[in-house]
């Protein structure tokens, strides 16, 4: 199982589109064969960073799920509203 972390970060004054970008991508996300989870949160003390928390059943799922249509049409609508590139972080369980 491959669990990846996604730190988001809005421009000032683009929080709200970019959450709606954000939330489009959740069902679409949670419906791919090899999703197992795939979550959505905003951070209360910082109303312009966002995280994913999602869990795919192996390499080849996460990288079909970077590769797919829904993942590239967010990118497009997302890319003006951040202020910065995503962090993208990778995580194995160790207890």
């Amino acid at each position: 199982m491959i669990r990846i972390m996604a730190r988001i970060k809005a421009r000032a004054g683009q929080e709200a589109a970019l959450r709606s970008v954000l939330r489009e991508l959740c069902t679409p996300s949670r419906n791919e064969s090899g999703c197992l989870s795939y979550e959505l949160f905003e951070n209360e003390d910082d109303p312009l960073e966002f995280v994913t928390v999602e869990q795919w059943r192996d390499q080849a799922a996460a990288d079909a799920h970077l590769a797919s249509a829904h993942v590239a049409a967010a990118i497009a609508l997302a890319s003006e509203r951040l202020a910065q590139a995503p962090l993208i972080h990778r995580f194995r369980a160790i207890a």
